[in-house]
């Protein structure tokens, strides 16, 4: 939400979290804690980076100082992935894509209201939501919602997949939560409550990434069978399906204004797909 930021985080094998300032080129604080690889972190809206690792536990730091907050667990495994339900509203800043035109730079606010805007969507974001949520997926199959800000144990315990759960994302309205996993499945689940509302199969190989149109009325998938494919949230149907990779398909992503997807895989090859 700060165009003006120069802090960027990190994780690594060697169990910590490093903040970086970008332009002194150097590393401001480390934080450990963690006793395995960190394999994902997110920086949240109020000033909370959360974390997960390869020792089952997820932990809250908070940013200006690297103070350890909480420690959370619960998965019987290692956890993966993680999102927030205030991603996209934090991805996309000051305004939002579906009312956006292209206007000439210097025409354009200065940082400083273009940060206040952005604060502005995300407070209006945080009001309509109730708080800043907070989803995990891990080799032990399962997902667990946390209102994580604010309380050490889950919301609740999401289960039905049958393989390594690889990846979670909240819908960019909040309302809905995506998982992908080794069992070639993609699951919908509630939310705000964690859930399940419906199994989207297709795929005959394990799905390893998903993402959300800017609407939160579509949804595409990645998957080892070499295929994207692109379904329709209310129907729960397959509407197309993206084959041209000649191999595994490893990371996909919507473009912010919806208009676009990209994807790539083992074939080396980036592609983009024109809604």
């Amino acid at each position: 939400m700060n165009g003006q930021c120069r802090l960027l985080a990190s994780s690594s094998k060697d169990a910590t979290i490093r903040i970086w300032d970008t332009v002194m080129q150097s590393t401001l604080r480390i934080l450990s804690s963690h006793t395995q690889s960190v394999t994902c972190i997110r920086w949240g809206g109020s000033g909370l980076i959360y974390s997960c690792s390869q020792d089952r536990s997820l932990k809250v730091w908070r940013a200006e100082d690297g103070v350890l907050c909480r420690t959370c667990t619960g998965h019987a495994h290692w956890i993966n992935t993680l999102a927030l339900n205030t991603d996209y509203v934090m991805r996309t800043g000051a305004v939002d894509p579906k009312d956006a035109d292209v206007i000439h730079a210097a025409d354009m606010d200065s940082p400083e209201n273009l940060q206040k805007q952005a604060l502005l969507r995300y407070n209006e974001f945080r009001k309509a939501s109730g708080v800043e949520r907070l989803v995990s997926g891990s080799d032990d199959f399962t997902l667990f919602l946390w209102n994580i800000e604010t309380e050490k144990k889950p919301v609740e315990r999401m289960t039905g997949h049958q393989g390594t759960v690889t990846q979670v994302c909240f819908s960019p309205n909040g309302n809905l939560i995506a998982s992908a996993s080794f069992d070639h499945s993609v699951k919908l689940w509630n939310g705000i409550t964690g859930k399940f509302i419906a199994s989207l199969r297709g795929h005959v190989q394990r799905v390893y990434q998903v993402a959300w149109s800017a609407d939160s009325r579509l949804l595409v998938s990645g998957s080892q069978d070499s295929t994207l494919k692109l379904w329709e949230v209310k129907s729960r149907r397959l509407t197309v399906d993206l084959p041209g990779h000649a191999d595994d398909v490893y990371t996909v992503d919507w473009s912010p204004d919806g208009q676009r997807v990209v994807s790539g895989g083992k074939d080396k090859v980036l592609k983009v797909w024109k809604k």
